[in-house]
């Protein structure tokens, strides 16, 4: 099967989803689309077993169809619902960030953190902690660099961030983001830790604590916040994602996705009318060679990230 399947999708893999949903008790026609009726049988499966209610069918929904017990650091429907109770928001807003911030989930197959590891902070965190970066620039500017890039992607992050934390510990732990909702090290103080290191083990903890960090660093900006409570998803995306966040349609395929799961009226940009075909093809994951937020809550310091939309 797929790596993953949601509505709109067609094919011999949807007939084996559509056919392990009735042997769950559903009463499906195989007909090889992932239709509304397949969507609502998926959504019910997922809301029995206490997973996250999005309707897609990645690799905890395809195992628990196959008996498969989910790890335990997964994040569950009722932390989805603790968090919008938190937050003031929709129940949608919060799996609209989630299936669209990091669809894949918070761990790597090995069950170590995704992180992605920024060499252009790490050279400012270096810069703000007294160090001069220039001589390290020089010898490895894979890892320090006035400029973003360098990405591998997946494991091969952890490779760059050993390779950073030889020179300083906290300034590469801080200049790395962590979990599904990419939050960066630098943010550690914002949301409610002493220390960057007691933050990164948080983290491993389970998408639970990825996610209380989220709506901590939510709740300290009063205009990310308010957009994610009024579902003003282009305000949101560009304070989350930073100004370039038009590049990847991210208020597009927030806007979709929260339609596609069940929020109601929103602030839609004119990217997303066509809201099924916004959220069917966007990638799963962003190309590790390509930033796709570069200078948003998530991955650079919100405060620059608004004085830089503002210029």
């Amino acid at each position: 099967m797929a790596e993953s399947l949601r509505i709109g999708d067609v094919g011999a893999d949807v007939a084996t989803l559509q056919r392990r949903l009735n042997a769950r008790g559903a009463s499906l026609n195989v007909d090889h689309v992932f239709g509304s009726a397949t969507d609502a049988a998926v959504r019910d499966f997922q809301r029995s077993l206490g997973l996250v209610v999005d309707g897609i069918v990645g690799p905890r929904t395809q195992g628990l169809l196959l008996g498969v017990v989910p790890p335990a650091y997964a994040l569950t429907q009722a932390d989805i619902e603790a968090a919008a109770a938190t937050l003031g928001c929709d129940v949608a807003a919060i799996q609209a960030v989630v299936s669209v911030e990091s669809p894949k989930g918070g761990f790597l197959p090995d069950g170590r953190v995704v992180i992605l590891f920024e060499r252009h902070v790490f050279y400012r965190q270096l810069q703000a902690a007294g160090i001069d970066p220039r001589p390290l620039e020089v010898v490895r500017p894979d890892i320090c660099n006035p400029k973003p890039g360098g990405y591998i992607g997946g494991p091969g992050e952890y490779a760059r961030l050993a390779a950073a934390k030889q020179f300083n510990e906290v300034c590469a732990l801080e200049s790395a983001s962590w979990g599904r909702f990419q939050i960066m090290g630098n943010h550690y103080e914002t949301v409610g830790y002493a220390t960057v290191q007691d933050f990164v083990a948080d983290m491993a903890t389970g998408e639970a604590a990825q996610l209380r960090a989220f709506v901590k660093l939510t709740m300290d900006d009063a205009d990310l916040h308010e957009a994610l409570q009024h579902r003003d998803w282009l305000t949101f995306a560009r304070i989350y994602n930073g100004p370039n966040y038009a590049i990847n349609h991210y208020d597009a395929r927030l806007a979709a996705a929260f339609k596609l799961h069940g929020g109601v009226a929103s602030h839609i940009t004119p990217e997303a009318v066509e809201a099924k075909a916004a959220v069917t093809s966007a990638p799963e994951e962003t190309d590790p060679n390509t930033p796709s937020t570069d200078a948003g809550t998530s991955r650079r310091g919100k405060r620059q990230a608004k004085a830089e939309a503002a210029a």
